[in-house]
């Protein structure tokens, strides 16, 4: 699967929409639309922004996106931020908002009039703004499939009324778009490339300045704020309950804002754990992933990145009752993390919602550290995995996108 990808040769739906130019030269002043919710969209801009300015110095990119889409020039209009909310109960609270900004950046990038458009990921928002875009006749592609092989399959048809091409991350999701008549091309993921092969763990440790003999875990309660409502605390009683049972324990908590950690730091003191021996780190998540021995996760991207450094982790989620309810009615398989999904299997273990108390977590996190032969295990089928999902994505990216620009 190496190589630059070749463009489905299916058509796009429906009557008079822009079509792949295949020969023809990009204009190297183009401009180029472009929106993304949350981190891991940042990333994945920031990433493809970079490729595409290799090829087009002159390129320019406006609509919103975080921090590292900025560093490579996106003129950002809205704070990524407000995108940032999952889960039913949560987005209902945001709705009107969401709507409003919606319609605003839409009328804002129709009149600038790009040469094309791509939304990354966040599809509740960004579908809906690709298909107005697309009957303005700007060209749409969509980054990163929404779940429809895990659920609300339905969304097919309104993925080809929004999207001229969509970029997979993951080798099962093209034959699927290609089966509903939408071209698709599987590009792998940037995290696969970036992250090495070789292991890291040694490095890591000096770093963050623990021992060789350390044994380490990672606990990564999440990168929102809503879901470190839902986790810190849980996160806590874990970690006590571990701690308890075996004393040479370090933990390493990761976490992305100053907001994030107030939450963090609040569930310390609420459960009186202040003596726990637990290192809270600003930002360093893929070095604390690197150097732990297993992983506690909350369900997202990084269950990705802890898989690609092929660590044994605990996969875990809680949100509200009323989402939960309305999400596990609309599943269509039995795993929710990531790395499960793309093996196929349980590879590692899932304990979610009312599952997800410290008094199991813990278990299966001591089950982990006592099992090298389970870790071994884990660690060989991560390998396999990342191997598949290392495909130069960014530049397998660039060159879909540069087929619709003239």
């Amino acid at each position: 699967m190496a190589g630059a990808a070749a463009a489905s040769g299916a058509q796009p739906m429906g009557t008079g929409q822009p079509q792949p130019m295949g020969t023809g030269q990009a204009l190297p002043g183009a401009l180029i639309g472009v929106v993304a919710g949350e981190a891991s969209g940042d990333f994945l801009g920031a990433h493809l922004m970079a490729a595409l300015r290799r090829r087009l110095p002159g390129v320019r990119f406006a609509g919103m996106g975080g921090p590292r889409m900025e560093a490579e020039g996106l003129d950002s209009w809205y704070p990524m931020e407000r995108l940032a909310v999952r889960g039913y109960a949560e987005v209902l609270r945001h709705y009107p908002g969401l709507v409003a900004m919606r319609r605003e950046l839409g009328s804002r990038l129709i009149a600038h009039k790009p040469d094309l458009f791509i939304g990354i990921d966040a599809p509740d928002f960004n579908l809906g703004l690709e298909a107005r875009l697309k009957r303005a006749r700007i060209p749409t592609l969509h980054y990163v499939s929404p779940s429809i092989w895990a659920w609300r399959g339905g969304r097919i048809k309104s993925i080809a009324r929004a999207v001229n091409h969509m970029l997979v991350l993951f080798p099962f999701e093209q034959p699927l778009y290609e089966k509903a008549g939408i071209p698709a091309t599987f590009v792998g993921h940037p995290m696969a490339d970036q992250i090495p092969e070789a292991d890291q763990t040694a490095a890591a440790r000096e770093q963050l300045r623990l021992s060789p003999g350390d044994t380490v875990v990672a606990l990564l309660p999440g990168s929102r704020q809503s879901e470190l409502r839902y986790h810190a605390e849980v996160f806590v009683r874990t970690a006590r309950i571990m701690s308890a049972r075996r004393r040479e324990l370090r933990f390493l908590v990761p976490l992305v804002s100053r907001e994030t950690r107030v939450i963090f730091e609040q569930a310390l003191y609420g459960q009186d754990a202040a003596d726990l021996p637990l290192t809270v780190l600003f930002g360093h998540a893929r070095e604390a992933l690197a150097a732990c021995d297993a992983a506690l996760v909350a369900s997202g991207t990084a269950t990705l990145e802890t898989a690609l450094l092929r660590k044994p982790m605990v996969i875990t989620y809680r949100m509200a009752k009323s989402s939960w309810r309305i999400m596990s009615r609309m599943g269509y398989q039995p795993w929710v993390g990531l790395p499960n999904i793309i093996a196929g299997e349980f590879v590692v273990p899932e304990l979610l919602q009312d599952e997800a108390v410290p008094e199991n977590l813990s278990q299966a996190m001591l089950n982990l550290l006592a099992d090298p032969q389970v870790r071994r295990r884990v660690a060989r089928r991560f390998g396999e995995l990342h191997r598949v999902l290392r495909q130069g994505a960014a530049d397998k990216a660039a060159q879909a996108v540069l087929k619709y620009l003239n």
